[in-house]
């Protein structure tokens, strides 16, 4: 009984697969014109789509281990009220927050100002100036724009902006218009920082219309970001490298002048056998000797914070420079191609089975009521 069953069964998902395939095959030429129209279709988007060229780099941020420099001034010190403790270097910056630095708005305006060279143009431009002024979005970004994107553009214009949006810095107000903020969302997707954190490398990589702008961008935005972890790293190390000089030209003042009085006390009191004198001179010597000691520590210390600035100084280790791209990295025709062709044959058969069950459903409908 159980095999009848079993039978029947497989005889049943037979007809249901021999029905399928029949009510496509009498179907093809709508399953076939639906292709067509998205294979057309995704042909015009590989066609029209502007070409992008990525460039990138590869570094590995290296920095010193943040000893504490050794020396202080002891009682001396103490006396003359200087604590010159352990000089650490900064805070480290992992590389995981770099995505962070680039992605701030004082990074994002350096880049808006960075200036390139272009093909096809005598002076360099900047950023800013090159999709201001230069740069055509293409017939793709205009229908895009007109018909997917003509509810935003309508909403926007309707809406009342205002011209600036103010953004709050450790440096004060900075103030972010309406046409920086469309390149800042640009920005977002064309500069791209991925640290690897088991190998320890950091790859950054810049995607842009033109190659050489590529590589010309890459470049730079590498440059400011390495620029801005050093001045984070060594922040710490270059104020008390100012405060020890300023401790320093300070006592070297003190000691010259403590220096200046002994020598005129002692020309001025040759042969005098008193001992008021000698007490004085006593006096002025200690006060030299005190002074010389603290000036001279000082001298170290100031040396010893010079070192330390260089001590801290992160070094990156460029593994994979920045090279002008030879071939685009988008868009990918091929793959839009064959992405295109799928979803026209998954939306054919879609739409010819969906067919044939709503016909199903409205006759079974129809043999209901009746």
């Amino acid at each position: 009984m159980k095999e009848t069953n079993r039978a029947s069964s497989r005889s049943n998902d037979e007809i249901d697969i021999l029905a399928l395939a029949k009510t496509v095959w009498r179907q093809r030429k709508k399953v076939l014109s639906i292709v067509i129209g998205f294979v057309l279709l995704g042909l015009f988007i590989a066609i029209f789509s502007p070409k992008d060229f990525t460039a990138s780099s590869t570094f590995v941020p290296q920095t010193a281990d943040s000893n504490k420099a050794a020396g202080s001034l002891g009682g001396l010190a103490s006396l003359a009220g200087i604590n010159l403790g352990a000089m650490g270097g900064g805070a480290e910056i992992p590389p995981t927050l770099y995505p962070k630095i680039v992605s701030s708005v004082t990074f994002r305006k350096a880049l808006l100002a960075a200036e390139f060279n272009v093909e096809g143009v005598d002076e360099p431009v900047s950023y800013r100036e090159y999709f201001e002024e230069i740069h055509s979005p293409g017939l793709l970004a205009w229908l895009k724009k007109y018909t997917v994107g003509l509810p935003g553009v309508i909403v926007k214009a309707l809406r009342a902006k205002p011209d600036t949006t103010v953004v709050q810095s450790e440096q004060g107000l900075i103030r972010v218009s309406q046409e920086e903020f469309e390149h800042f969302k640009r920005l977002e997707n064309q500069l791209s920082v991925v640290p690897n954190d088991k190998e320890g490398f950091v790859t950054l990589s810049f995607v842009l219309p033109e190659p050489l702008m590529a590589a010309q961008m890459s470049r730079f935005a590498q440059q400011l970001l390495q620029q801005e972890v050093i001045a984070y790293k060594i922040s710490n190390a270059r104020e008390q490298l100012k405060f020890t000089e300023e401790r320093y030209l300070e006592k070297k003042k003190e000691f010259e002048e403590v220096q200046a009085k002994l020598a005129n006390f002692k020309d001025r009191n040759q042969n005098i056998a008193s001992a008021t004198v000698q007490n004085q001179l006593q006096r002025l010597e200690a006060d030299y000797n005190f002074s010389f000691n603290i000036y001279n520590e000082l001298a170290k210390q100031l040396e010893q914070a010079r070192l330390q600035v260089a001590k801290d100084t992160p070094i990156f280790s460029v593994i994979q420079p920045v090279t002008v791209p030879t071939e685009k990295s988008g868009p990918k025709r091929l793959l839009i191609l064959i992405i295109f062709t799928f979803l026209g044959i998954v939306l054919g058969l879609g739409y010819i089975f969906g067919s044939e069950f709503l016909r199903s459903m409205k006759e079974q409908w129809e043999s209901f009521e009746g």
